[in-house]
C-alpha cells in the first residue's frame, strides 16, 4: 500500500498545508522526478498545475533533483541538499560524504514537496480553509 504526505505551498497566498493521500491517487506520483508537473484533479486536489520540488524517504533522507533514479547513494559534497553545516562555522574546502535519494518517486518515498504552478480560476467564488 503506498501512501504518500503532501507538503504544498501556494507562493502566490504565502500559504503551505499538508494533505495525504492513498493508494488508487498516489500511484499516479510514482515514477515522476523533481521538477515534473503533474495535473492536481489526479491527485483530489482543486489546483490545476503542480511541479514537484523534492521530498523524503521514511527513514527521512532528502532526494537530490541532481542523482537519476530512486536509488540510495553516497555522495561526496560541500554544499546543497542534505548536508547539514553551521554558517560561518566551516573551513574552505569543507566536504563530507552523505546518503540521499535519487530524483525518482518510488514506493519507498514518504513526503513529497510540491507548489503551485498555476490556479484554477473559479468566478465569484471563494476558497476557504
Amino acid at each position: 500500500m503506498v501512501k504518500f504526505k503532501l507538503n504544498i505551498s501556494i507562493p502566490s497566498e504565502g500559504k503551505a498545508f499538508s494533505v495525504e493521500i492513498d493508494e488508487p491517487k498516489s500511484l499516479a506520483l510514482i515514477g515522476k522526478k523533481i521538477g515534473d508537473v503533474i495535473d492536481g484533479s489526479v491527485l483530489g486536489l482543486e489546483y490545476k498545475k503542480l511541479r514537484i520540488t523534492g521530498g523524503s524517504d521514511k527513514s527521512g533522507f532528502p532526494m537530490r533533483p541532481d542523482i537519476p533514479g530512486g536509488r540510495k547513494v553516497y555522495i561526496l559534497t560541500g554544499r546543497g541538499i542534505g548536508l547539514r553545516t553551521i554558517k560561518g562555522k566551516t573551513k574552505k574546502g569543507y566536504r563530507r560524504r552523505i546518503l540521499v535519494r535519487g530524483n525518482t518517486i518510488t514506493p519507498d518515498i514518504y513526503q513529497v514537496n510540491m507548489v503551485v504552478v498555476e490556479e484554477e480560476k473559479k468566478e465569484g467564488v471563494e476558497r476557504s480553509e
